[in-house]
């Protein structure tokens, strides 16, 4: 009788305990033993990294597909070179979810393109990564949304459904106007997740302003009131990576008129000199 290799039956095992990342990785972290070059307990890290990895993986992707992320943007991708003004100890201590955990709200306020959407969208990456519900959405369309449901006699469901998350990204406050049906549908979600559930919200307008763009200073404030009570506030002055973008690849794409530009205003500058 054949009797089982060491491999065949740890791979054995992984299958039982239903780790497909680990058996995936297996032949190769034994190659690693097998050299020399891995120690047992770093074999094991490994295999288990890679379960975890896998588990990750197909977290984000069953969260792409039911939490309507538009991208995948992550917290290692942004650039905080270039946005100073972020304390990058404030945003590493917020992607450790302790605020989700708390059920506390945060606020990115800024210009248009200072990566206020990357920053959320990356706490929504990172809460699915560790098995929390998230979902997403402009202002706008949620409040169609809600208006859809109401419309359609299902407004409270849709309510529930967007108190279950336990983190909800609105995005785009103050980018486009809304009607004050909308801002009060917009209310009665906030008071339904209040103390219950996380909310990230983006605004490139202050607070000041978030009356005129919902239609009632009264309303605004009750909401506000709301968010803020437990609430931390991300304020990001600094310039625009679109735009920086859009320079770069203008440089590339007509890099001749770039040094035309640069030439004629040396030249400029040395005649006003």
């Amino acid at each position: 009788m054949n009797v089982p290799s060491r491999r065949e039956r740890i791979a054995a095992q992984l299958a039982d305990l239903k780790m497909p990342g680990a058996l995936e990785a297996l032949d190769s972290v034994l190659s690693g033993v097998d050299g020399g070059g891995t120690t047992a307990s770093e074999a094991i890290e490994r295999l288990l990294a890679a379960q975890i990895a896998l588990r990750n993986s197909r977290r984000l992707e069953a969260a792409m597909r039911s939490s309507r992320l538009p991208t995948i943007k992550t917290l290692a991708e942004f650039d905080f070179s270039f946005q100073p003004s972020i304390k990058r100890e404030q945003i590493d201590s917020l992607h450790e979810l302790g605020f989700v955990e708390r059920r506390e709200n945060i606020v990115f306020l800024g210009p248009p393109g200072v990566g206020k959407t990357h920053l959320a969208i990356s706490l929504a990456i990172a809460a699915a990564e560790r098995g929390r519900r998230v979902y997403y959405g402009t202002l706008v369309d949620l409040i169609d949304s809600l208006e859809e449901a109401k419309a359609a006699g299902r407004l409270n469901h849709r309510l529930k459904t967007l108190t279950h998350p336990a983190l909800l990204v609105v995005d785009e406050i103050g980018y486009l106007p809304v009607s004050q049906s909308g801002a009060v549908l917009f209310f009665q979600l906030v008071n339904r997740r209040y103390e219950r559930a996380s909310t990230v919200l983006t605004s490139n307008k202050g607070f000041e302003e978030w009356g005129q763009i919902l239609g009632d200073e009264v309303m605004a404030a009750a909401l506000l009131d709301r968010i803020l009570h437990r609430c931390h506030i991300v304020n990001i002055r600094g310039n625009s990576y679109r735009l920086r973008h859009h320079a770069e690849l203008s440089k590339a794409i007509h890099p001749t008129a770039a040094r035309a530009v640069s030439a004629q205003e040396s030249g400029l500058g040395r005649r006003g000199a």
